[in-house]
């Protein structure tokens, strides 16, 4: 049996968190969260996991920073980006995309619809 895929969680609102963490789990998939946004680049380029749910709006450093500097480093190439927001602005999901995000998802998000997203970029990777 292959390994189970690694989540890397970036959220600081603990009742999302949660709900994630139920998600995850029920899925199959080893995870682990971060609070803040401080650190969170090289928690990404130390554990390359399979897949970040990324929050935009975090505490010291934004998820749009954290995206950028990820692309940046081509070590993480292979590491999917999923974004989530409170606001969902067309404006931000552009930019999230430009960024090198893999998807976006405006919150609150129905953990069905979320679930087929992480899904289906996990699925991607070999293509």
């Amino acid at each position: 049996m292959a390994d189970p895929r690694h989540v890397l969680i970036i959220e600081d609102e603990d009742n999302i968190a949660i709900a994630l963490d139920y998600l995850m789990t029920r899925e199959g998939f080893t995870h682990d969260r971060i609070a803040t946004g401080a650190g969170a680049v090289e928690r990404i380029r130390g554990t390359r996991p399979d897949l970040v749910l990324l929050d935009i709006m975090l505490p010291e450093v934004s998820g749009f920073e954290i995206c950028q500097q990820v692309r940046a480093d081509h070590g993480c190439d292979r590491v999917k980006i999923l974004m989530m927001t409170a606001r969902g602005s067309a404006m931000e999901r552009r930019k999230g995309l430009a960024l090198g995000a893999d998807g976006f998802i405006a919150k609150p998000f129905d953990l069905q619809e979320l679930r087929t997203a992480v899904h289906e970029m996990l699925d991607r990777e070999g293509a």
